[in-house]
Parts: structure tokens; sequence; C-alpha cells
């Protein structure tokens, strides 16, 4: 084995390689710092901070958007498609046709549906124990009208009963036709004013408006919500006026 001293040029080498390792091991130095890193924010989560975090990288909600209205109305562009998908054709006959045919108001939970929606329509709504509404306030979103006797409001049926069977329900079973005339899933029940109510009879969108201008955004919307689901068809007249009434929102 060779024991000279190294010659300059192998000291330099020397140096040389002792640097290079050096260098090589700062990697493991960032390793660790990144694992301490991760430790705490692990931390974080552990011991509640983990909403912190979701504060700091949660992304800028896009402008205008946000939870959905507390009315729940649907999506503008969603009924324009179903109003388009809705099939198109004259009024059926009314032989046959009775409101007895579409049985309600079925019992929900121990009250009429009436009164069940009474009570979800209304505010501060006080029920008896027969389950009746004796007491509240509701306001009538077709005429902008508010209430405190229960006896003032009617229950209305979006699409009326006889514009159902015109359009549809006339070839449908009676239980069927119960199940639409009692629909708490649909926005086919809504509490407004005795009025309204009666003046509206079983008018389409195109033969009678909500007086309230500003509501009828929502009408047509709920309207064609109704008539999708329960695969009514509408007659050429209510698809334009529906169509209109949509241009509103």
């Amino acid at each position: 084995m060779d024991r000279r001293a190294p010659r300059a040029g192998a000291a330099s080498g020397t140096v040389t390689a002792m640097t290079a390792r050096k260098k090589r091991g700062r990697p493991r130095t960032t390793f660790f710092s990144v694992l301490i890193v991760l430790v705490a924010v692990a931390g974080l989560g552990w011991y509640g901070g983990g909403d912190w975090l979701s504060e700091q990288f949660a992304e800028e909600p896009a402008e205008g958007t946000g939870p959905r209205d507390v009315t729940g109305e649907v999506d503008v562009d969603t009924a324009r498609a179903h109003l388009a998908e809705l099939k198109v054709d004259e009024w059926a006959s009314m032989r046959g046709y009775s409101r007895d045919r579409f049985s309600h108001w079925r019992s929900v939970d121990g009250c009429d549906a009436r009164q069940t929606v009474l009570e979800r329509d209304g505010e501060n709504v006080t029920m008896n124990e027969d389950c009746r509404a004796v007491s509240g306030s509701w306001f009538s979103p077709y005429d902008g009208q508010t209430f405190t006797d229960p006896s003032d409001v009617d229950i209305d049926h979006m699409v009326p009963l006889a514009n159902a069977w015109r359009t549809g329900a006339a070839d449908w079973d009676d239980e069927r036709r119960a199940d639409f005339a009692n629909d708490l899933d649909r926005p086919q029940l809504l509490a407004v004013s005795a009025s309204s109510n009666r003046a509206k009879g079983d008018q389409d969108p195109s033969q009678w408006k909500p007086p309230q201008r500003d509501y009828w955004c929502q009408y047509a919307q709920d309207w064609i919500e109704v008539k999708y689901y329960w695969e009514l068809w509408v007659t050429e007249a209510e698809r334009d006026a529906l169509a209109d009434m949509l241009d509103t929102c």
C-alpha cells in the first residue's frame, strides 16, 4: 500500500468529495423538516384545528354562487329544459271528471294534508288537539296579503285538478289521482288567500297569473316541476305563457 502523502491535486479532490457529501446530505435535512411540518399539521387536525386549515386552503366561491334560496326555487335553466320536454297537446275532454276522483285531504301523521300545509307554510302556527290550525300568520305569495285567521286561507293545487284531468290524469286510476291531489313532495300544495285561489280556479298560466308579478318566475317553475314529475302535458298557449313567465326570472 502506498503511504506517501497525497499530492495537492489529491487533497483538492478529497475536499471536493467532502463538499459533495455535505451537499448530498442537505436533502436529508429537508426531509426531516417536511416531516416535522406534516406532524404539526396532523396535530392541528387532531386537536380541532381542521376548521382553521379548511379556511386557509378553501377555494373562494365563484361570484354569485352559494346555498340555494330557502324558497326552494329550482334552477331556471332546468325549468326551461323540463318545459321543452313536456308534451304539447290539446285539452282532453272533461267527461267523467269530478273532484271526488282526486280524493283529498289524506291523513299525514295524524293530520290531514290541508292542516299539514297550513302548519308548514305559516309562522307561529298553533295546532289544537285535533291537529287543526287555530292561530298563526300566513303570507299569500299570489297577492301579497297576510292573514291571521286560517279560515281566510285556502290550500291551492298549483296544477288544478281539472287541468290535470284534461292533460293526462283522466287516464290514471283513483289511487294515483289521490297521490297527485295530496302531493307534499312537489310544490303542488300552497297556502294562499282564499280570494286568489278562487280567482285562479282551474285556469292555466295562459288564462290566469298571480297578481304579484314578482312571483311569476317562481310560479312558472313550480307549475313546470309538477307537470314534469307527473308527466302531464301542456297546451301550446300554456307552454308559451310559462316561457314568458320564466323570462321574468
